[in-house]
């Protein structure tokens, strides 16, 4: 695996799976139809080690490895696409119920960024999910930074971002955590935080685009978040501010 690849990260929340649940198969498959030319046939040993996997949908089918899906990847290092997922017993909201998280990684480059919202679009709607988002390397740091923790008095996020509650401090899972460069909502996500309105929203609307369940993919600016160029800082922020509910800050 490439080690210093830049990549774009894609991270989606759902409900956890249910018995025969048949997501993590529609997720792979769509994963591959969003990225041109994508065959995740591999895993990897714990050394590294490419694993070719001649029965790749029936070991996604029946492997519930966390009540998840195994690692899978491609298998050219230049351009390192992963994909994964996990139950994590944590929850998204204050009832702590637990959910289904996927986990995929995509080149920053020129074709990972041209297939950045069809890869989120696709692996969202296959799960099911809540929200979900994709970020280039380095967002997610700051966002760590945004969450204010029992004894964060004062608390001031990086960049002057606001504060945004822990995910127990938030009272239901339709809220999204945080906004990031492409942002995935359900359309129960989407009426929680108030979006679409078209007075206040033509922005927005101008780089979004409905799915076929009633979601939406939501890009804040047209390259990748790049929280050093004071034009995207500002988009983040003027974001923020129009959606006071994202990280529960619009709750008591």
């Amino acid at each position: 695996m490439a080690a210093t690849q830049k990549s774009l990260h894609l991270t989606v929340y759902a409900p956890a799976l249910v018995g025969d649940d048949g997501r993590p198969l529609v997720i792979v498959h769509g994963m591959e139809r969003a990225v041109p030319g994508l065959r995740l046939g591999w895993t990897t040993s714990e050394r590294d080690d490419l694993i070719a996997l001649p029965h790749r949908d029936e070991w996604v089918a029946t492997d519930r490895t966390d009540n998840g899906f195994p690692f899978l990847c491609n298998d050219d290092e230049n351009r390192v696409v992963t994909l994964t997922g996990w139950e994590n017993a944590r929850g998204l909201a204050a009832d702590m119920t637990p959910h289904f998280e996927v986990h995929a990684r995509l080149p920053h480059d020129e074709a990972g960024i041209a297939a950045a919202a069809d890869a989120l679009e696709a692996v969202a709607e296959g799960a099911r999910a809540i929200w979900g988002h994709m970020d280039p390397d380095g967002v997610a740091e700051t966002v760590a930074q945004q969450f204010r923790h029992p004894g964060d008095e004062p608390h001031v996020p990086p960049e002057g971002l606001p504060s945004l509650k822990l995910p127990w401090d938030i009272p239901v899972p339709e809220i999204p955590h945080f906004l990031g460069w492409l942002n995935y909502w359900s359309d129960a996500a989407a009426r929680a935080i108030g979006f679409p309105d078209s007075t206040r929203d033509a922005d927005l609307l101008s780089r979004a685009r409905r799915t076929a369940t009633g979601g939406w993919v939501v890009r804040l600016t047209d390259a990748p978040l790049d929280l050093d160029d004071p034009m995207h800082l500002d988009a983040l922020k003027r974001a923020y501010e129009r959606f006071p509910a994202i990280g529960g800050r619009a709750t008591s």
